[in-house]
């Protein structure tokens, strides 16, 4: 089959590489409809997440028909699906408490000692994400395994298009995670720093669960635009300093909720982020983490802080003086999909949320490559690029 891997800083490609196979009891094979790249995803392209190894296939946002199952799989040939990018077990105590980026069961036995050395636990497997999440192949490719396949996969109605789906794999339920973090109250209101697809997910959520006012921050022009279309206010930190603007927008006291939607690459000509970026080149550090930073800085005495972005190792500078002083809360974590996608999938056919204004490019699966450099180099006009293994190349 063909797949897109890793080999290296800036170099995926599309391989001729093998199929795969049931290995286990619970696994199904589904062919691939639909598969997004997402912004976590360049962290992989940039380099940043440790235990790549060349060959891996890459993707974690994908959907598809099931055309093989194991004998404990719960799924039938023919059934339309949206795989999770979690893989988690269903039994194990955190599964049980629907935590299910928890999972203990998740990786295999092999990788665990790679994340209990770097965070203490294992967590959940995660697909085309490095050998430090399990090493499982990734669904930007014509067939994936999905281990686990009786508690992950959800099955989608037929007559429902791909695109009105796809994103339950992924950032629709993190856009919720997150709002649900930040604890919003009716007449809140809420920063999200970000206007990415999880940001943009945030904004919408936040707005469903009772926010008198969300202020989207961000740079790039129409992805401000974007967040406008749902009712935010926005700041572009190019132009106005963020904090400042906030003090001024909510009267001094700062929002009731910050959300960060940006992680470890954070952007910007800032002080501190200058600095972070001259330490992750010497190799002194992993993260650059202004948005953590400011968003913790800005947010009012009392308030919560949710944190839905990706960060890989350790950080300084960390604001740990005004976390406390301030009493604030922090939620974080990576998403526990399995259990937001039936209620999200439900609110999806009503109408009540929207996920198809964010594609900006469809592709063939052979054009994934080029998919990765648009995405990375043009996020301007590039908010989110759906890849279509079955799709003839332009």
């Amino acid at each position: 089959m063909r797949a897109l891997t890793w080999h290296g800083k800036h170099d995926v490609r599309v391989d001729t590489v093998d199929d795969p196979e049931i290995i286990n009891p619970r696994d199904a094979i589904i062919k691939v409809t639909s598969t997004a790249i997402c912004g976590s995803d360049l962290h992989l392209y940039d380099g940043y997440i440790p235990t790549m190894k060349a060959g891996d296939i890459l993707g974690h946002e994908f959907m598809g028909e099931v055309v093989e199952t194991g004998p404990g799989s719960t799924l039938k040939k023919g059934q339309r699906v949206v795989v999770p990018f979690t893989i988690s077990c269903g039994s194990c105590f955190h599964c049980s408490k629907h935590q299910y980026s928890a999972c203990d069961n998740g990786l295999p036995a092999d990788n665990q000692d790679i994340a209990q050395t770097a965070y203490g636990q294992p967590m959940a497997g995660l697909f085309g994400y490095s050998h430090m999440t399990g090493g499982y192949a990734g669904g930007q490719a014509e067939y994936v395994r999905v281990p686990f396949s009786d508690v992950g996969p959800i099955v989608i109605p037929d007559g429902v298009e791909d695109d009105k789906v796809l994103f339950l794999s992924d950032i629709l339920p993190t856009g919720w995670m997150a709002a649900e973090n930040a604890q919003i109250e009716p007449g809140d209101t809420v920063a999200v720093w970000g206007c990415g697809p999880v940001g943009l997910f945030s904004v919408q959520s936040a707005f469903l669960m009772g926010a008198e006012r969300v202020i989207a921050i961000d740079h790039f022009p129409h992805r401000l635009e974007l967040a406008r279309r749902f009712g935010a206010e926005t700041i572009n930190f190019e132009e106005t300093k963020t904090y400042d603007a906030l003090m001024e927008m909510t009267g001094g006291i700062g929002p009731d909720a910050c959300i960060d939607a940006v992680g470890l690459e954070a952007h910007g000509f800032f002080a501190d982020n200058v600095w972070d970026q001259i330490k992750v080149s010497t190799f002194m550090a992993t993260d650059r983490t202004h948005s953590i930073r400011q968003a913790i800085l800005a947010c009012r005495k009392g308030g919560r802080v949710s944190m839905p972005a990706v960060y890989g190792g350790f950080v300084d500078k960390f604001p740990l003086g005004a976390f406390m002083e301030k009493g604030l809360t922090l939620k974080t974590g990576q998403t526990h999909v399995q259990h937001y996608m039936p209620a999200l999938l439900n609110a999806v056919m009503e109408g009540k949320i929207d996920t198809t204004f964010l594609i900006s490019h469809r592709m063939p699966l052979e054009q994934a490559a080029e998919g990765y450099r648009m995405f990375h180099d043009k996020q301007n006009e590039v908010t989110k690029i759906v890849l279509k293994p079955g799709m003839v190349l332009a």
